[in-house]
């Protein structure tokens, strides 16, 4: 099996922002390293606690420091921008990386819509027609020339355009347009991929480049030396993931501090249920875990999104999977 990455440049308590967009740059050396598949970044707007804003520049950057690991976007959020610049931005992209760039693009704001209009005044006219974009999209990264225009630069590689969603809307998007699809598992705990993996495949129309449905699950998940420590390095997600269900947001806090403060008894049940879903544990538990997942739903490709306060934790978690599930 195949394991990618998710990277989101999370904001971490004590620390300023700028330094996690440059461990985004140190992990996706990283990831190259241990035999990682792809390495994608997500955008995300006025956020306090995922501060990549710009995945194309990232992406720049990560590819001048690699030579093997596709770079892609996980994702682009298409409603704020003009399909013809998204497709020139990648295919320079493609130019520096040959053969190595993913589009992923997405019809969420990637943070609220005050922020999102401020991003494109017709944000919401521009979410109703993301099919449009997504076809005029792909055919400026594919085709030679599309209405007219050519999207440069032209080389014998082009940008591989993916879907992302988590629902079924963007399952249905992505088969009829014979695209590659990923699921946000992580963001819905599970909840709706079968359905949405399913529709997928069910209603799939084979494209010239890709004859086949792809599919792909983002799965968070950490990993330690036992149990015990994984648990408590999963701490600072699961406070942020209470914080946000409050209408708060923050950087990443501590592990130790979490546990300091405790959770309220109004807490527990949310953490409860998260713990009881999560991918959490030793290296063969959490990998047992990926397995059964993939099996599940037929897979041979897994993308893995890992928060931590510590990146020596994180990048533990990735270097521990890697070997356990025998990455080349």
């Amino acid at each position: 099996m195949k394991l990618s990455v998710l990277d989101q440049s999370v904001s971490i308590a004590g620390r300023g922002e700028d330094e996690a967009i440059r461990d985004t740059l140190a992990l996706a050396q990283h990831a190259e390293s241990l035999g990682y598949q792809r390495f994608w970044l997500s955008e995300h707007h006025s956020l306090a606690t995922i501060v990549g804003s710009a995945p194309e520049i990232l992406m720049a950057a990560i590819a001048a420091r690699t030579e093997r690991i596709r770079i892609g976007s996980a994702g682009v959020m298409l409603p704020h921008y003009a399909p013809l610049k998204v497709a020139e931005q990648f295919r320079v992209l493609e130019a520096l990386a040959p053969g190595r760039i993913d589009l992923g693009v997405g019809r969420a704001p990637g943070g609220d819509m005050h922020t999102a209009r401020a991003l494109n005044p017709n944000a919401h006219m521009a979410a109703e027609a993301f099919p449009e974009l997504v076809r005029d999209l792909q055919a400026w990264t594919s085709l030679p020339q599309h209405r007219g225009i050519t999207a440069h630069p032209l080389g014998p590689h082009a940008p591989e355009v993916w879907i992302l969603g988590s629902s079924d809307y963007g399952a249905q998007l992505a088969a009829h347009f014979g695209l590659p699809y990923a699921f946000a598992y992580f963001f819905t705990d599970g909840q709706g991929a079968e359905q949405a993996i399913e529709t997928y495949r069910r209603m799939y129309r084979p494209s010239e480049r890709h004859p086949l449905p792809q599919a792909t699950l983002c799965v968070w998940a950490l990993a330690a030396d036992t149990e015990a420590q994984a648990l408590h390095h999963a701490r600072s997600r699961e406070r942020w993931r209470v914080d946000r269900q409050r209408g708060r947001f923050g950087p990443l806090q501590s592990p130790d501090d979490v546990k300091a403060q405790g959770f309220s008894e109004a807490d527990a049940p949310i953490v409860e249920s998260m713990r009881a879903k999560a991918f959490v544990g030793s290296a063969p538990q959490v990998a047992d875990k990926l397995r059964a997942l993939a099996t599940r739903f037929e897979l041979d490709e897994l993308v893995i999104n890992t928060w931590a306060h510590d990146p020596e934790v994180r990048r533990h978690s990735y270097a521990l999977l890697a070997r356990e599930l025998q990455l080349r």
